[in-house]
């Protein structure tokens, strides 16, 4: 009885698999944190099993490895040109928490909610992880492969890796990257099939407020750091999908 008391623990499972995952990560030769991300990564991990189970973790494990991946993408291109991330691509607890706050707050909250509002904060958590690797992805792709890139605020060209640049290349990248994230999430039950489509629109919607902030006052307001502007893109990404499915509801129930 005592072995299944633990089992169907998921604090209990979170703690083990998190502490094991850590271990080998932080012993592995390629180091994707810093040693503070990865003593974050561990309590971010607890609290997403523990709250959303293995559903919620595979969303967090999804964005992480892909994210992590597209960060090495040209990075010997990307570092002669001065346009690398920091670190060689190694995140830290900053890093960490700006991506997944928003996405930590809905898994949270919805332990205390009921049915529709728990559904729309898992919306809210799909799309704030979307709204994130869709950022990432249309950054790192634009850096490596964008042929042209334009400020959007202006459409002149400008170099790559200029702040609020956007590019053909990296913006279709984004959207492919939000997309696939939110059919994880309709697959393993956290959205459904709507949820896709609003996911991929407010992960658009996100990162283009993001580029606009980027070419126009971030570099202005001192406490406006990437970490900040990075929370703030998936604040808008979460709030945006949820607004819209609340709309959506509200129109189904008046008709």
């Amino acid at each position: 009885m005592f072995s299944t008391i633990e089992f169907s623990n998921p604090w209990l499972v979170a703690v083990g698999l998190n502490t094991v995952l850590l271990a080998i990560a932080f012993l592995a030769p390629k180091k994707l944190l810093t040693p503070a991300g990865y003593l974050n990564a561990w309590f971010l991990g607890v609290l997403i099993w523990g709250t959303l189970g293995w559903q919620g973790y595979a969303i967090v494990m999804f964005y992480f490895l892909v994210g992590s991946g597209l960060t090495y993408v040209g990075m010997a291109q990307k570092e002669a040109e001065g346009i690398a991330e920091e670190r060689s691509g190694m995140r830290g607890s900053g890093n960490l928490w700006s991506s997944a706050l928003t996405g930590t707050i809905c898994a949270v909250v919805s332990l205390f909610a009921d049915t529709p509002i728990r559904e729309l904060l898992l919306l809210g958590y799909v799309a704030s992880f979307a709204t994130k690797l869709s950022d990432t992805t249309a950054t790192e792709i634009g850096k490596a492969y964008g042929r042209k890139t334009f400020l959007i605020t202006t459409l002149q060209p400008v170099a790559r890796g200029t702040e609020g640049a956007i590019s053909l290349e990296g913006t279709i990248a984004g959207i492919v990257a939000s997309g696939a994230l939110a059919t994880l999430g309709w697959g393993i039950g956290l959205i459904d099939p709507i949820g896709i489509a609003l996911c991929v629109v407010a992960a658009f919607v996100a990162t283009s407020v993001e580029s606009l902030i980027g070419a126009t006052i971030e570099s202005k307001l001192s406490w406006l750091t990437h970490d900040v502007v990075n929370f703030l893109n998936t604040l808008i990404g979460a709030i945006a999908a949820i607004l819209m499915a609340s709309i959506f509801l509200i129109n189904l129930q008046t008709n």
